[in-house]
Order: structure tokens, then sequence, then C-alpha cells
């Protein structure tokens, strides 16, 4: 650290932490993690366990005078076979609630390596690197890293120029939002472009993001993670990794959705929980899953997807997105018959055909930053009529 003042470490803990369910302490220092050890170990799904350590909506939230400030830490790094190179993860700097600047890990990483067509992963190990925000304003300030949303991050130590404490509680409402890889984060510019993080800061909400890439499967220690999280409003965006993955029929779907609510209901019997049906996805509109990657497209150095299903299936009970929304509307309008405080949002009114037209899905089936911000701008007003 280039300063005048010598350098003053904190180490990382829970208490300067917000957005993590847990803290894991590990051999370089902790692990942010957004689904609890108990639901950890109810899964081995490699997908779900790399998607709840990728820190999504995780910040470092600290007070402190200090001019120049430095994360170290320690990325764990994606690399598909085939594919292009991905863009290293982003840490969003906020001084005050506004945007101060970006930066990213130099001189470290890991890299794991992912052949999805072989269904292999190799980890090639690597040591920590440091992420610094030098000149920053003079005077007590309220500072927050946002960590890489697409990058498991383990945290090692944070060096600044004065002494640091834990944020004081910011006082605003809690939104907890669980959702699909669009959720996540998908093709966002930087943590807080993810469409979550927009929505919370417009509505000035504290966000707990439990968005997980593929993984948003209705899955039971999901449901009680949420329900065991405080919160003032809860979120739940749910269809697409359903169909994605072709993970269960309409016989299925509809009891498992209403135990998912019902379990989140437990711990939240008169929060606002508003349920979101998938946003518009053309290529599963009428078509069931699986998903599948065009490797022909991969090896052209572009990512595609497109749909294995037959829309013949429909009739047999696979699921299409156009299926899941209705069934969504029905059990959202026959619940709150006896819950008024439970709400339904039509994923076509955040992104429609009107803007596939304009804003196409790079890949077929995440949006890019740009539609991230309409999506987060579009949500932020159905909060606000809550």
């Amino acid at each position: 650290m280039t300063t005048a003042r010598p350098p003053i470490t904190t180490p990382v803990t829970a208490g300067l932490l917000r957005g993590a369910l847990e803290v894991e302490r590990t051999e370089h220092g902790v692990l942010p993690h957004r689904l609890p050890a108990r639901a950890r170990a109810q899964c081995s799904d490699g997908q779900l366990l790399m998607a709840e350590s990728q820190p999504s909506g995780v910040r470092l939230a600290f007070r402190t005078a200090a001019t120049a400030v430095e994360l170290e830490a320690l990325p764990t790094r994606r690399a598909y076979v085939g594919a292009p190179p991905r863009p290293d993860g982003v840490y969003d700097l906020v001084v005050d609630g506004r945007p101060a600047g970006q930066g990213g890990v130099t001189g470290g990483g890991r890299t794991l390596t992912i052949d999805m067509a072989a269904g292999t992963t190799d980890l090639r190990p690597g040591g920590p690197g440091t992420v610094r925000f030098p000149a920053l304003p003079e005077g007590v300030k309220d500072i927050e890293i946002w960590l890489p949303h697409n990058e498991t991050t383990e945290l090692v130590a944070l060096r600044t120029d004065a002494p640091v404490e834990p944020a004081p509680p910011s006082g605003r409402r809690v939104w907890l939002h669980h959702g699909s890889s669009i959720s996540h984060g998908s093709d966002a510019a930087s943590p807080t472009g993810v469409w979550p993080a927009l929505a919370a800061r417009l509505n000035d909400m504290e966000l707990i993001n439990l968005g997980l890439g593929g993984s948003a499967l209705l899955d039971p220690f999901t449901a009680r993670a949420l329900r065991d999280t405080p919160a003032d409003l809860i979120s739940v965006k749910l269809g697409i990794n359903v169909v994605n993955t072709d993970l269960m029929r309409l016989r299925a779907f509809g009891p498992a959705v209403h135990g998912f609510l019902d379990t989140i209901r437990e711990g939240h019997p008169a929060a606002p929980l508003v349920v979101v049906s998938p946003i518009l996805c053309p290529m599963h509109e009428d078509t069931p899953g699986p998903t599948a990657l065009d490797f022909a497209n991969v090896s052209e150095g572009r990512l595609w997807f497109h749909p294995m299903g037959d829309p013949a299936e429909v009739a047999a009970g696979k699921l299409t997105l156009r299926v899941i929304r209705e069934e969504l509307s029905r059990i959202v309008a026959q619940r709150s018959a006896d819950d008024p405080h439970l709400h339904y949002v039509d994923g076509c009114d955040l992104y429609g055909e009107a803007d596939a037209a304009e804003l196409p899905l790079p890949d077929g089936l995440h949006p890019d930053a740009a539609t991230h911000r309409r999506i987060g701008e579009r949500f932020a007003e159905r909060l606000r009529a809550l």
C-alpha cells in the first residue's frame, strides 16, 4: 500500500460482511457462503456448490477515515474448454451510497477449467492477489466493496491507512431474493449491475441475493434457508432452471411450488412474498428442456444454447415457460385468497417480446448488462407498488 500512513491490517470477519448467510474459515482467510452448511450438506451437485460460493450481492461494509484501501483475496476463476476466455471478476466500490470506482485482483487466483462435453473439471492452483482503491476522499465515510458476483472469492485481509469498524446498521428494509443464473448475475457487467442489486439500490433496500446459477430447482433446503433468514420482503423467481434441467413434470411442479411457499411462510407468515415467473426466453416458450450447449458454436468462439425437448411432449406433462407461467399464476391466485401478502409478477412484464426484439439474449438464454438494468428498473417499480 502506497501511503504516508502505515498500513493497518484488519482481519475479515462476518461482522464486516453483508449478504452472506454463513462465513467459512479457510486456509487463506474466509469464504462467504450464500447457503448454510446444513443446506450444502444435503446436495453434492457441483453446479449448486459452485454457484452458492460465488458471492453475488455479498459486500464488505465498514466505516473509516482511510484514503487508501486494499483487499487481499483469492479468486477462483472459471474457464470453459473451447469457449472464449471469461473476463476477470469486478469489485465495485461504493462510498456513502454512491458508486466510487471499480477494480480487479491482480497477481493471483486459481482457475477452474470446465469441460462441459466430457463432464470433467480441472483446478489450477494459485495464490492471493490484491485489489486497490487509492485516493479516496478525506473524512469518515461508509464504504462497501461488492465482491465479484461470478467468482468464488476467499477474503484474506483488508488493509487501510486508518482504522476501520463495521458499518452501523443501515435501518433499511431487507429484501431476500431467490432465483436462477439471471438473478445470480449471468452476463451483468459488475456486481452492482446485477438486476436485484439495481432494484435494491433504487428502493433503498438491503439485498440478500440467493440467486443460484442453474440451481433454482425448488430444493427444500433452499426453502428452509429462505425461511430462516430475517427479511422484510421475500421474492422467488422460479421456472427456467426446472425447464433447463428437465427436472420434473407438471404433476410434480405444482405441489413442489406449494411446498416451497409453505416452508417460506413458516418463517415469514405475513411478510410480502412475491412469486416471479420466467422472463421471455424464446427457445423454451413452447419447447421443453433440457437445455444443451451448442458445441458447434463454442468451437467458433461463441456460446449458444438450444432446447432438446419436443413440443409434442407438453401433452404428457413436460414443462415449458408458457406452462410454468400459467401454473404459477394459478397457484398464487389460489393461495392469495387466504394470503393477502402473496403477489405475482409475470416475468414477461420485466422482459417480453418487444424487449427481445430490441435486446436479444446473447446466448439464447441469459440477458446482457443492458437487459439487467431494464429488468432491475422494472422490478423496482413493482417493489414500490408493494
